[in-house]
C-alpha cells in the first residue's frame, strides 16, 4: 500500500510539474520579430511588463475566463480561444508557443511584424521616410491585427470542418432514420452548439470594443506613450525636421495638430476600420453556423414529421386489429352459445339450424367490422 502511495504521489508531482511548464512557457517577439523563448513564473512575467496579476490572471490556462481584449495602461491583454498574449507597444508575448494552434500564429507575428518601409527606408529621403513613418499602423495595432486574423481564420476553418461533417449526416439521416445516424447527428449537433458559443463570445467581444471609443482608444498604447514622453520628444527629432525651414515648420505644424488629435478620446478611426473589418468576418462565421442550425432544425422537423406519419399507420393498424379482434370474439361467443345449448334430441335431423346461426354470425360480424372501418374513415381517424 505504501508503494502504491508513493508512486500515485509521483504521478501526480509529474502530472503537476507538465502543467506548471505548460503554464510557464511564453515566446517574446519584438519588433523586428526576433523572438526569444522564456520559462519564467507569472511574477517575472508582471516585472517584465509591469502588468497586475489579476490581468495576468485572465491568461492562466487552467482558468476558464471568457474571451477578453483588455487596454491597459502599457499592455493589451488578450485571451481569444488559444491565443494568450500581452502586447506592449513594441513587443509582444505569446503563451505556449511550442502548441500546435499557436506556431502560425509566431511565424506570422515573425513575417508581419518587422516594418515593411524598414528595408526601404535607405534608398528614400529623409522627407519621404518621415512621410511614410507616419502613415504606418501602430506596433500594438499590427500584432493586434494578425492575432485577430489567426482567430477569425481559426474559427472559421473550424466551421468550414464542421459543415462538411454535418450536410452528409443529416442527409444520410433523413434518407434512412437509424440509431447509428441519430447518435452522429447528436454529436455534431453538440459540437456545433459549442463552436457557437465560442464565436458568439469572440463576436461579443468585438463588438463591445467596438461600442466604446475609450475602450478603443485604450488600445493605443504607442499613443500614449507618445503623450507621456511628449515633453523630451523635440530632442530626438529626426533630421528633416532641420533639413529644410520650410519643411520644418510645416512638420511642425502638424506635430502640433496631431499631438491635438492624439489627446482626443475619439480619435480610433484606423482601430475601429479595422475591428470592423473583422467583426464583419466573424459576424459572417456566425450566420453559418445559424444557417447550419436552421438546416438542423430543419431536418429535425421533417424526421418528426416521419415519425408522425410512421405513428398514424401504427394506431390505424391498431384499429384493424382491435377492430377485428371484437369481431371475431363474438363471432366466437355466439359459435359457443349456440353449440353448448342446442339440446341433444335436435341434433338428430336439424344440424342446419348450428350450420346457419354461424354463417349469419359471421355475416354479422364482418357487418360490424365493414361499419367500425367506415366510420372511422368517415371521422378522419383511418386515411383512405
Amino acid at each position: 500500500m505504501a508503494l502504491a502511495g508513493s508512486v500515485v504521489e509521483l504521478q501526480s508531482s509529474s502530472s503537476i510539474k507538465k502543467k506548471t511548464a505548460v503554464s510557464r512557457s511564453w515566446i517574446l517577439l519584438d519588433h523586428d520579430g526576433r523572438g526569444t523563448i522564456l520559462d519564467v513564473d507569472k511574477y517575472a512575467i508582471m516585472r517584465l511588463v509591469e502588468i497586475h496579476a489579476r490581468d495576468l490572471r485572465i491568461l492562466d490556462p487552467l482558468l476558464s475566463y471568457p474571451s477578453t481584449i483588455l487596454g491597459r495602461e502599457k499592455v493589451i491583454v488578450l485571451n481569444l480561444e488559444h491565443i494568450k498574449a500581452i502586447i506592449t507597444a513594441d513587443e509582444v508575448l505569446l503563451r505556449d508557443p511550442m502548441d500546435d494552434d499557436v506556431v502560425p500564429i509566431v511565424e506570422e507575428l515573425r513575417r508581419r511584424l518587422p516594418r515593411e518601409t524598414a528595408a526601404g527606408q535607405g534608398q528614400l529621403g529623409e522627407e519621404e521616410a518621415c512621410a511614410q513613418d507616419g502613415e504606418e499602423f501602430p506596433f500594438e495595432l499590427r500584432a493586434l491585427e494578425v492575432v485577430l486574423e489567426a482567430i477569425c481564420s481559426f474559427l472559421d476553418a473550424r466551421t468550414r470542418e464542421l459543415e462538411t461533417a454535418t450536410y452528409p449526416a443529416l442527409d444520410e439521416l433523413t434518407s434512412k432514420i437509424s440509431s447509428r445516424n441519430l447518435d452522429r447527428v447528436r454529436k455534431l449537433k453538440s459540437a456545433m452548439t459549442r463552436l457557437t458559443n465560442r464565436v458568439q463570445k469572440i463576436r461579443d467581444e468585438l463588438e463591445n470594443l467596438l461600442d466604446d471609443d475609450g475602450d478603443m482608444a485604450d488600445l493605443y498604447l504607442s499613443r500614449k506613450l507618445t503623450v507621456s514622453s511628449s515633453p523630451a520628444s523635440s530632442y530626438n527629432a529626426p533630421n528633416c525636421l532641420y533639413s529644410s525651414p520650410n519643411l520644418g515648420s510645416k512638420i511642425q505644424r502638424s506635430s502640433k495638430a496631431s499631438a491635438t488629435t492624439v489627446q482626443g478620446e475619439n480619435d480610433v478611426e484606423e482601430l475601429e476600420m479595422l475591428l470592423e473589418a473583422y467583426f464583419t468576418q466573424i459576424d459572417g462565421t456566425l450566420n453559418k453556423l445559424t444557417t447550419l442550425r436552421e438546416y438542423i432544425d430543419d431536418t429535425e422537423d421533417y424526421i418528426n414529421i416521419q415519425l408522425d406519419n410512421h405513428r398514424n399507420q401504427l394506431i390505424q393498424l391498431e384499429l384493424f386489429l382491435s377492430s377485428g379482434t371484437v369481431c371475431l370474439s363474438i363471432y366466437s361467443l355466439v359459435a359457443a352459445i349456440f353449440g353448448m345449448n342446442i339440446p341433444y334430441t335436435w341434433r338428430e335431423g336439424h344440424g342446419y339450424i348450428f350450420k346457419w346461426v354461424v354463417i349469419f354470425s359471421g355475416i354479422a360480424c364482418a357487418s360490424l367490422f365493414l361499419s367500425i372501418i367506415s366510420y372511422a374513415r368517415r371521422k378522419g381517424l383511418v386515411g383512405s
